[in-house]
């Protein structure tokens, strides 16, 4: 069984259309999906409108990402507290929490925080940053002893995460593996390609995983996201080019 793993969209739909071409190529037969669907990106809107019509679908399974919750839970006292430490992701919360519909946003609202599946025999636990918390980072330099304690009380034999943008994976002392899947629409990688999961299942329990890379047209991207309008949004829409930092 082919499952692909990908998540951190922010409203990137030209990045997502072009994982989901690869996919769709591969044959995966199911899709999962981390969170991070709308913030900070060029199409927020119609971004979510199309992750709304995914999960109507049987073979997509959704979660939710940190900045979903933040859009659900906006409020000024929640825009002055992004705004001490990333104004311009302040700037870029405010600009979905305003904009997208009601219907939109409890979408973002209503989806899990966590979802455990099993399938060919793998059990998986979904989460967005880690299992202790949805902003909890999984970087490629996390000490392993640190992330083991992450999954204190997790029984899964597959641990799935997202929210850093930064594509990694430990194999445990207790034989879990917890793979990060980078990013659909805003990586900060070398080369700033989209990045997702496929995992292969051997039917006995097995499985294989492995990370790819799919150029879409970042240039275009990034002019959708500067023309946005909010302050800030230019020096995001670069990030979409030369990948500098996670928040500003």
């Amino acid at each position: 069984m082919e499952i692909a793993v990908l998540s951190d969209i922010h409203g990137n739909l030209l990045a997502l259309e072009a994982v989901l071409e690869e996919i769709h190529k591969k044959g995966c037969e199911k899709i999962l999906f981390l969170g991070d669907y709308a913030l900070a990106g060029p199409e927020p809107s119609d971004t979510v409108n199309f992750c709304m019509s995914l999960s109507e679908h049987d073979n997509i399974e959704m979660i939710q990402g940190n900045t979903d919750k933040m859009i659900a839970d906006f409020s000024e006292e929640v825009y002055e507290t992004v705004k001490r430490g990333a104004p311009i992701m302040a700037n870029a919360l405010k600009e979905e929490a305003t904009t997208l519909s009601k219907a939109q946003i409890d979408f973002l609202r209503n989806l899990p925080t966590q979802k455990e599946i099993v399938l060919d025999g793998v059990k998986i636990l979904m989460v967005h940053g880690s299992p202790r918390r949805n902003n909890e980072d999984i970087m490629p330099d996390t000490p392993l002893e640190e992330v083991e304690k992450m999954l204190d009380g997790v029984d899964a034999d597959l641990i799935l995460c997202g929210h850093t943008h930064i594509p990694c994976g430990f194999q445990t002392n207790t034989k879990q593996t917890v793979v990060n899947d980078g990013s659909v629409g805003r990586p900060f990688t070398e080369a700033p390609e989209s990045c997702y999961v496929v995992i292969s299942t051997k039917g006995n329990g097995g499985f294989e995983v492995e990370h790819n890379f799919v150029k879409y047209d970042n240039y275009q991207a990034a002019k959708i996201l500067a023309g946005r309008g909010f302050e800030g949004a230019e020096k995001l829409a670069n990030n979409l080019i030369n990948p500098s930092a996670r928040h500003f």
